[in-house]
Parts: structure tokens; sequence; C-alpha cells
């Protein structure tokens, strides 16, 4: 049996904060209610979360 702790999924922030035209920061790619909620997220919605990051990411040419 593993004990070791579970660590939270951590916050994509990145130090660049900024929002573009449709409130999404420059930064993390995370909308202004996902950051606002990010605190009260469970890992699931967190994961789910860093899947529309990655998503937009992909969208915005930042990552290929």
């Amino acid at each position: 049996m593993n004990d070791t702790p579970v660590r939270p999924v951590a916050s994509p922030c990145v130090n660049i904060c900024a929002l573009d035209e449709q409130d999404i920061c420059t930064g993390c790619q995370r909308s202004v209610a996902e950051i606002s909620r990010w605190g009260r997220m469970n890992d699931d919605e967190r994961r789910a979360v860093l899947k529309l990051c990655h998503e937009r990411a992909l969208q915005t040419g930042l990552i290929l």
C-alpha cells in the first residue's frame, strides 16, 4: 500500500496575469471564472480546466 500523500492538482499560473478580449488569461489560459473558482475545485474539476487551457493554447498558437 502506498502511503504517499496525494497532492492536489497544481495551479497553471505562470505569473503573467493579463486578460485578452475574451477574459482569458494570456499566461495560464484560464478564464476569470476558472481562476476565481480554482481554490474550491476538486482535482477532477481542475484536470478538466487544465484540458481546456491546453485546448485554448493550441487554438491560439501558443503551443503546437
